[in-house]
């Protein structure tokens, strides 16, 4: 493995960062993606037993034992249901858009590495091809030991790219499809507490 390093020439040193930095960026966002998800229907039935016997009082509680955007969104509408339902959806479509910041931090970064991985191996493949070459010049001949340098840090290069790419590319869609799982889940949530808010009567703001 050091050796395919060695011979894959300058190329392998940003394409080696390129990994970490994926790497990196990948369990932070399988962490923080894992720490978000909650079952969901179970979450809304202890809401809902809450709020019939103890009130928003008891909703707060629920959510405040609970982790994630789900439960965030929920609690931020809850602190505005004194001023009535407009204020409560209102509250919660901006803790929901914090959220889903905060759900898709970090995801352009493996976006771009996917990308870009690629692209220096390719770079990397040129560089080889061209010393290939030069080594041809230089020689005068076209022996297979003058240009085997050159070939195979191109060809190692491109490898290398491919190798990156290919799982942070897999990564990236895998985290994409749980981000709008918890999306889904939040919008859901946030339009069934509305409706449960309304059939326990609290559709007007307190003091009316």
């Amino acid at each position: 493995m050091v050796e395919l390093y060695v011979n894959g020439g300058p190329f392998m040193h940003p394409l080696l960062l390129m990994l970490l930095f994926g790497i990196a960026v990948s369990i932070e966002r399988f962490w923080s993606l894992w720490r978000s998800s909650i079952d969901t229907r179970e979450f809304f039935t202890a809401v809902q037993e809450a709020l019939k016997q103890r009130g928003p009082e008891g909703v707060a509680e629920v959510c405040a034992s609970h982790r994630g955007p789900v439960a965030s969104v929920l609690h931020a509408g809850l602190l505005r249901l004194d001023r009535g339902l407009e204020h409560v959806e209102k509250a919660i479509e901006e803790s929901g858009a914090i959220e889903m910041a905060f759900l898709e931090k970090g995801m352009v970064w493996l976006s771009t590495v996917a990308n870009i991985a690629p692209l220096l191996g390719f770079l990397g493949t040129v560089s080889g091809m061209i010393s290939a070459f030069e080594s041809i010049a230089a020689a005068g001949d076209v022996e297979p030991s003058i240009v085997a340098s050159g070939i195979s840090e191109a060809l190692i290069t491109t490898a290398s790219g491919l190798v990156i790419a290919i799982p942070i590319q897999a990564l990236h869609n895998l985290f994409v499809s749980k981000i709008d799982k918890i999306i889904i889940d939040m919008q859901e949530s946030s339009s069934q507490f509305i409706d449960e808010l309304i059939q326990a009567g609290y559709d007007t703001p307190a003091g009316e």
